[in-house]
């Protein structure tokens, strides 16, 4: 038996299924734990641990934002700076100053100046600091990371999986996902490991007559320029899939098809103009 369980959290229906009878504890369980982690982690909240380092510029940590400042500055190291927490600015800029639900989809304000990405971030023992003027968003490899925590907490009870608004985090079993292609939508299953989709054609809003989205390019400040409309990575866990699928949609469909095969991640590419590429050991 499956036992299904779903509510909001970090600005998007969560859902978990979970193989066992009498899960009720380990579903509880999981979504407080989502609710505890949004506290902690969630930009948008001013009483949360993120909201106060970014308005102070230093912060004695507690063990979660500490360790998921590391993974996202890891991730910056890996992915040449494509993947950055230190986009929360250039976000603010581009109209993402608020959650989702609540933007103007046909804002007139102009946008502000582009935010400038790749500031220095320090932690040293429980102590993060930031440079002058810099503020972090971990809004993706935050939900990445509360979707592998309740995929933990929800594994005590039986084979399971945690869909974050499309970040997956699975713990035995075999689950079929569906994908989005430009034709059909193609079904991978998993057992194990995670999945995360990155695109521009999700979050999407007008501010002075400019249509924008929310995937930032680090280099420039602005709302990415790319012939991806979306990518689907597959990979380790969550964090990795989340990092793998922005890192593969700011390179450009041939270039990400390239790195994804070299590195052996499976993606789905989809194209602005009509194309379906699989990579990474994925085959139609």
């Amino acid at each position: 038996m499956i036992e299904r369980h779903t509510f909001r959290a970090m600005g998007t229906e969560i859902e978990f299924l979970v193989e066992a009878d009498g899960a009720a504890g380990a579903l509880d369980a999981a979504e407080d734990e989502f609710h505890r982690l949004e506290a902690l982690l969630s930009r948008f909240r001013e009483d949360s641990e993120l909201s106060r380092l970014n308005r102070d510029g230093a912060v004695d940590a507690g063990p979660d934002l500490r360790h998921v400042v590391e993974l996202a500055l890891a991730a910056r190291e890996r992915t040449a700076g494509r993947f950055d927490p230190t986009i929360h600015d250039a976000l603010v800029a581009a109209g993402y100053d608020r959650s989702f639900e609540q933007i103007d989809p046909w804002c007139q304000a102009p946008c502000l100046a582009p935010g400038v990405a790749g500031g220095a971030v320090s932690v040293e023992g429980t102590r993060i600091e930031l440079d002058r003027g810099v503020r972090i968003d971990l809004g993706g490899i935050g939900k990445g990371y509360a979707a592998e925590r309740a995929a933990e907490i929800l594994a005590t009870a039986g084979p399971c999986l945690v869909n974050a608004g499309g970040d997956i985090a699975v713990r035995g079993g075999r689950w079929p996902v569906g994908v989005e292609t430009a034709a059909e939508p193609l079904t991978l299953e998993l057992s194990r490991g995670g999945l995360a989709t990155s695109g521009q054609d999700r979050r999407r809003w007008r501010r002075n007559g400019r249509e924008l989205h929310h995937l930032i390019d680090p280099r420039t400040g602005e709302p990415a320029e790319t012939d991806l409309l979306r990518v689907t990575a597959i990979a380790p866990d969550a964090i990795e899939a989340e990092v793998a699928a922005k890192s593969l949609f700011l390179a450009g469909a041939e270039r990400a098809a390239c790195e994804a095969d070299a590195a052996g991640i499976a993606a789905v590419l989809v194209t602005g103009d009509g194309r379906t590429i699989l990579a990474g050991g994925l085959a139609a």
